[in-house]
């Protein structure tokens, strides 16, 4: 069977994408085959593209790592899906595809009233989020989070789970108007870290007490603002470096005086028993939330297949609100 794929033409800008045909791949043991009908674009997508994020050799080296479609095949041992079932995947590769391989686990069902669009924009954002701010960062409910970046698809997912969850949320945006769309998705209050000064402001905002968890993809000077913006017994959870992975002028002793806990991680890289367990977590947690509608990905632009360049471009240009998406079949 042959299908479409995003072709990449050497490490570049989004010129070097195109459509070409290839055969399909078949499930192994504990796989599914989907027919995708809608994928996500995401940040490690332009980095792989760019030649800076190259996959883990057990990876396919396709773009692409959320979607959702139909199972059109289960290899050996799949217990948990049949043929024609419908679910939303963390993909390890691939995505850009007609045809992705997932493993059983990492597969979720479409919410309620979903249609797959809305369904590809979850697994990305949710696995990183769920894994990052609730696992590794332990907000509890009653603590108070600071979410960089909070116009990103990253950040408008954890803006929602956070405020449903029972956490005070404040975010860095940098234009008026998505301070505003972040307001309207539920956060306290949103910083225009181009205008304002988000360390003095998140001291006003706490009564000068700090924050319990922020989470940083933009990393470089951020981070000793960062610490001076934590409470005691706070935690920093890096998931990008966007503005630099080396810092200069970090003070040590803002770490130990607030018995600081500095942490982060990628999601890629971890094991695929990992990955079944963050999406056990969802549909526990989560999913039960986008069932009843009190949590819902935010989507800015959804492409046709033929427009990825077009998308990555858009992804690129950062004047987005969520998620950027793109569409493959109905």
């Amino acid at each position: 069977m042959r299908m479409r794929y995003v072709k990449m033409s050497g490490a570049g800008g989004p010129e070097l994408l195109s459509l070409d045909q290839m055969q399909a791949p078949q499930a192994g043991p504990q796989q599914v085959l989907i027919r995708v009908l809608a994928a996500g674009v995401n940040r490690p997508d332009l980095a792989q593209r760019q030649g800076l994020y190259p996959p883990p050799a057990d990876a396919s080296p396709i773009l692409g790592l959320e979607v959702a479609g139909e199972i059109a095949a289960v290899g050996e041992g799949v217990t948990q899906w049949k043929a024609g079932d419908r679910v939303c995947a963390l993909v390890h590769g691939g995505g850009y595809a007609e045809y992705a391989l997932a493993h059983e686990s990492h597969c979720l069902p479409w919410p309620k009233g979903f249609d797959a669009i809305r369904a590809a924009a979850l697994p990305e954002t949710f696995f990183t989020v769920w894994v990052n701010v609730f696992g590794m960062g332990a907000l509890a409910p009653g603590e108070t989070l600071l979410v960089h970046g909070g116009s990103s698809g990253i950040g408008t997912t954890a803006i929602q789970i956070a405020k449903a969850l029972g956490s005070r949320v404040f975010v860095t945006a940098g234009s008026a108007s998505k301070c505003e769309a972040c307001v309207k998705l539920g956060a306290d209050a949103a910083i225009h870290y181009r205008e304002q000064d988000f360390e003095a402001e998140i001291r006003e905002l706490t009564g000068k007490r700090g924050v319990d968890v922020i989470l940083d993809m933009v990393g470089g000077a951020y981070l000793p603002k960062n610490l001076r913006c934590l409470a005691l017994d706070g935690r920093i959870v890096m998931i990008a470096t966007m503005q630099g992975a080396k810092v200069d002028g970090v003070d040590l002793r803002e770490i130990m005086k607030r018995r600081a806990r500095l942490t982060g991680s990628m999601l890629r890289p971890r094991s695929v028993a990992e990955k079944g367990e963050i999406a056990a977590d969802l549909r526990e947690h989560v999913w039960p939330l986008l069932d009843a509608g009190r949590v819902a990905p935010v989507i800015e632009r959804v492409f046709a297949f033929e427009d990825i360049a077009k998308a990555h471009a858009a992804l690129e240009a950062g004047s987005h609100v969520g998620k950027i998406m793109l569409k493959l079949g109905d």
